[in-house]
Parts: structure tokens; sequence; C-alpha cells
């Protein structure tokens, strides 16, 4: 096999290329549980048989949703992909009544679940869902079908028959949007769609055979699914995980030590505010260390070198500082992919220059997903950028209608990894389609820009999404992303939310980093009994007025911010309390929740108006 051409093609690639003892691994308990890639064939070959002996055909769809990520699902998903049946992937938290649209919308048959209250939202959807026949656990649970129950050691010719029926064209899976606004759409990918992506991607990761990638984004999210086939193709060990278990000294990537992952934003603010935290909390000589070495961080640039008496300064600060942050990290990072919503070009600049290196993916579920990525080899990265177009794919940027300032415009793409349409959905697909010259091109609903930068190709920058840019009642646009990174800057504002559609003028909602909030007001000698209480202490008030004032000149005078409110709690992407989460499974604002929950305090900034 020269190369994978459908996704159930890259484990035997491994096997012919790259056999592994560690190929795939789980944290069962306290214990690291591996498979190899033998054993993996093994048990894919067995789904496939077991769903046949179960009456499933060609085009069936099958529902998979785990809290966190683990080999089962890698193998659930190609045992059905080598039999033609379609993996349906759900996000582990959203409600029953979105699973029961869904279910009904693609017409699931089955659905593997894992841990947790899975079964139970799956189960109640069930009742509304008729084509919906059995529900089976990846944990062993008492009067559950459990999913190795449908092993078969039968069948394997018919198996074999079916694979090599199976054209690469052919749709593979469906990928519902998370649906921050309606009901999601199910994108309809091909094999072909995501495999050119796969391929298009695997010299852009900085590792060998064999190291070891920790995998904890969700897995039925289409950016840490592509990087999984192309980490499966190249032979590198995977740690399943989730979110929850990274951290700590205990947690797994001290204990993994991987050498890659991919993140997203959010997670990467909330390990630069620990380390942040940590700092703060210094005294003396080991302070002073710890604030002139991420000084010396804010001149630092992709592919800089250092010499001389810099030179001496910059190996000093690693020693001393840098060191513990990648120790932090296991010690072993290579590389990290960020992608999903924006990246705060500062949080690029620390981490790499810390020696931690970050670079920045950008695409879309429709398009599986890569569209441009920043290089870790090469001359294709500079902060403030993502990148080029990745090979095979086409950018460029439409601003034919006059909306936008001159070079920018809304991003189009074309490529291989251009969604098959929506599911059902053939005018929501026209829409998202334009031809240009007799070429049809993908519409992204994101404003950017293409630059030529003098690094051999012209690289992207995304200023906004279409559809979260903010109009205000006089007719001017504002863009609430660039804005929202320039005060998350601050080691005092965790999450911000930029507010202004059809309002007079620009304000804020900004979640306080409570940790180094209180460190601050402790070194003052404020007073508090809770960070409610410290939220509305005057001292409190006037820092965060002069960060408003800092960051407000780097903007026009329709995007300054004129009125903000501090907002005590953290957005989260799950609530136990009944209420909506204000962030998509993928740590993204869902803007529109978020306004209608804080609707009062945003009438009381705007008063009259």
């Amino acid at each position: 096999m020269n190369q994978p051409t459908r996704l159930f093609d890259f484990i035997h690639f491994q096997a012919e290329k790259y056999p592994q003892e560690k190929a795939f691994n789980f944290k069962k308990g306290e214990e690291w549980k591996s498979y190899s890639t033998k054993e993996a064939i093994q048990i894919i070959n067995q789904v496939s048989r077991g769903l046949l002996k179960l009456g499933v055909k060609p085009g069936d769809k099958i529902a998979t949703v785990v809290y966190k990520n683990r080999p089962e699902w890698t193998f659930i998903d190609a045992g059905m992909n080598q039999i033609g049946a379609i993996n349906i992937p759900l996000y582990a938290t959203i409600s029953p009544a979105e699973y029961t649209y869904i279910l009904n919308d693609a017409e699931v048959i089955l659905a593997f679940v894992g841990e947790g209250d899975l079964y139970d939202k799956v189960a109640e959807a069930k009742y509304n869902t008729p084509s919906l026949d059995k529900i089976y656990t990846f944990d062993q649970q008492q009067g559950r079908l459990f999913w190795e129950d449908i092993f078969s050691e039968e069948g394997q010719d018919e198996v074999e028959a079916i694979k090599s029926s199976i054209d690469s064209k052919s749709l593979a899976t469906i990928i519902y949007t998370s649906g921050t606004t309606g009901h999601p759409k199910g994108v309809m990918l091909s094999h072909d769609n995501i495999v050119s992506n796969t391929i298009a991607i695997d010299n852009y990761i900085p590792c060998d055979k064999g190291d070891r990638i920790l995998s904890f984004l969700p897995v039925c999210h289409i950016f840490e699914r592509t990087a999984n086939y192309t980490f499966i193709g190249k032979g590198y060990n995977i740690y399943y995980t989730g979110m929850d278990n990274l951290g700590g000294e205990h947690g797994d990537i001290r204990t993994v030590k991987p050498h890659f992952f991919t993140a997203v934003p959010r997670l990467l603010e909330k390990v630069y505010e620990k380390i942040y935290a940590k700092g703060n909390e210094l005294t003396g000589l080991k302070k002073s260390l710890f604030f002139w070495a991420l000084k010396l961080t804010e001149d630092w640039e992709y592919g800089q070198k250092h010499t001389g008496l810099l030179g001496m300064k910059w190996r000093l600060a690693h020693k001393l500082i840098f060191s513990k942050w990648r120790e932090a990290m296991g010690g072993n990072v290579k590389g990290i992919v960020c992608g999903s919503a924006p990246l705060n070009p500062k949080l690029a600049q620390v981490f790499s220059a810390a020696g931690i290196p970050i670079r920045e993916g950008y695409g879309l579920t429709e398009t599986s997903p890569g569209l441009c990525i920043a290089q870790f080899n090469g001359p294709g990265a500079k902060l403030g950028y993502i990148g080029p177009a990745i090979p095979g794919v086409e950018v460029m940027i439409d601003n034919s209608e006059g909306e936008y300032a001159p070079g920018e415009g809304e991003v189009l793409a074309k490529g291989p990894n251009i969604m098959l349409g929506y599911y059902k959905k053939p005018a929501e697909t026209a829409a998202v389609f334009k031809e240009i010259n007799g070429e049809t091109w993908f519409k992204t609903g994101d404003i950017g820009r293409l630059d030529d930068v003098g690094l051999g190709a012209p690289l992207l920058k995304i200023t906004d999404r279409k559809k979260e840019l903010l109009k205000t009642s006089g007719g001017k646009y504002v863009a609430p992303a660039p804005i929202e990174n320039k005060l998350k800057e601050s080691f005092l504002i965790e999450q911000v939310m930029i507010v202004g559609d059809k309002r007079k003028f620009v304000t804020a909602l900004i979640v306080p980093a409570k940790e180094n909030l209180q460190i601050w007001a402790q070194e003052l000698g404020i007073a508090f009994s809770n960070v409610k209480e410290l939220m509305s202490n005057d001292n409190v008030r006037a820092k965060f007025d002069q960060i408003i004032e800092s960051v407000n000149p780097h903007f026009s005078h329709v995007e300054q911010i004129k009125k903000y409110a501090l907002v005590p709690d953290e957005w989260l992407p799950t609530r136990n309390d009944g209420t909506i989460a204000e962030l998509t499974p993928t740590l993204k604002l869902k803007r529109r929740v978020i306004l209608e929950k804080f609707a009062a305090l945003i009438d009381q900034l705007y008063g009259a108006e």
C-alpha cells in the first residue's frame, strides 16, 4: 500500500510500514492498557464481522459517544467503516433532546457509548427514535449490552469483499455541528475528504515513529479525529484520555510525557494562567527571575537565533525558568497544534519561546478540517498568522461586494477536503458554495486576508467570524475576537466577550482570573472574604479601568470599550445546575447563550442608551 485511500486503511498501513507494540493506550484504573497494531486489527475485524452478523449493511448509520477518548472508539470506527457503515459521532455534553434530533435525522440503528450518564441519555432519546435498535456500552454495566458481545470469528471473507468494494469518494461519516443556534447540520464527509487532509498534513507533525501522542480533545470533533488518522498512519503511539485528566503531579501529561498533542486556545490559556499564578506566588529573587524571563519572550519570533550576550540571557532563562515549564508539560513536547478557535499570538509566542513549540491550524468541519497550518519546520510560520494553505488546498479572499477593508474579505476554499454537503439539506448546502470564473468555492464564513510576509507563500490571517461580526447602531462593523484576545493578555482576565451588536457603543463582559486577582489583592493588602466582594472593591475596579484604558488605543474609536461588567463565575462547557453551558464542547464562546444569560447586566451597561 503506497498511501491509505480510505479511513480503515490507516491501521493496515501502520501494520505494513510501522507496526507498534503500544499503538493504542488507555488508562484502566491506575494502569495503562496497551494494544499492539496486530491486536487492534484483530479487534477491528471482530467488530466488522459482528456488525454483519447483526444485519448491518453498507450505508447504515451507527452512533458513537464517549466522554474520554479511548481505543474502543477507534476500533468501532474502523470496524464499521470496513463494511460501509456510516459513523455518526456525538458530543458527550449535549442534551437528550439534541441526541433525539440527531439520531432521528441520521436514522441511526445502533449506538456505542462510554461511561457515566451516556447510556441513560441515549436511552432516553431512544424512546423517540424508531430506527435505534440497540445501545452497547464500552464498559461492562449490569443489565446492558457490552460492545464485545458483538465480536464474531466468522465472516471475514464477506468483510474483505465489502472492503474491496468501498470507493474512496463514498460517504464515511456525518458529523453534526455543535448547534449553537438552531438545530445542528450534518456535515457529510467522504473517505477521500478526510484522507486527503490527513496525508496533506502528515509532514507537518515534528515526530518520529513510536513517539507518544496524547489525545484528549473530543475525538468526535473532526480536528482531533483527522489528527488521529495521521497519528495511526505515521506509526505514533496514541495515549487516549480526557481534558479533566491532564493536570497535576499525577496527571496524564506528566505520566505519559508526550511528544505531541493537539489543543484548543482555552486549554493553553488555562495552562498559562496557572504558570503565571505560580510565578506571582514567588518572592524575592525567584520572582524577579520569573518575570525577567517572561519579559524576554516579548520580542521573540519564530526562527529567531540568539548569540552573544542575548544568547547567554536566553540560556540562563531556559535553565532557571523555562525548563520547569517544559517539565510540567512532560519534558518531551516537540510540538502542539492549536485549532478550533482563534489563538492569541501572545500564547504562541510565550510557549514557543520557552521551548514548547506551538503552531496554529485553521479549518472547519466542512473542510475535514485543515485549510492552513503554520509549519514547525521551514519558513511557513509567523506570529499573528496561521500559515500557508496545506498541499492540495487553495484559499482566496472574496471582497467582491466591497463590504470589508482593502485586502480583507471572506475566506473561500476549494480542494479534495471540501465536504459532500449537509445531510438532507440541499438549500443550506447550496448557500455555502459560490461560483467564481467557473470554479466552485466553499464559503467559510470567516473574514481574513492573505499577506505576503516574505516566507515563500502568502500566510492567512483570520480577523473574525462573519457571523460573529458586530454591527453597531451607527452601522459600523466591529470584530470581537481581536479585542477579546488583547484583553486576555492581562493576567487578571480569564474570559471575556465583547458586546455591541445593534448598540451605540462597545462593552465587555469580563470573567476575572480568580486566583491571580486574589494574589494581586493580597499583595496590596486589600481585605476580602470572597471573590464577589473583591470584584466590587474600588481598587479592583480602578485596576480593570486601567486595563481597559491600556487596550483601547490598539483599536479604532468605534471598537473601543466604553463600559464593562465583571462576571464572577467561569464560563464552562457543561453545567450540572440545569442551565445551558456558555462554551461549546471545544471551548468556544456560545455568544447567543451568554447574551441571553446576562441580558439584564448588559442592559445596565447601556442604561437608557
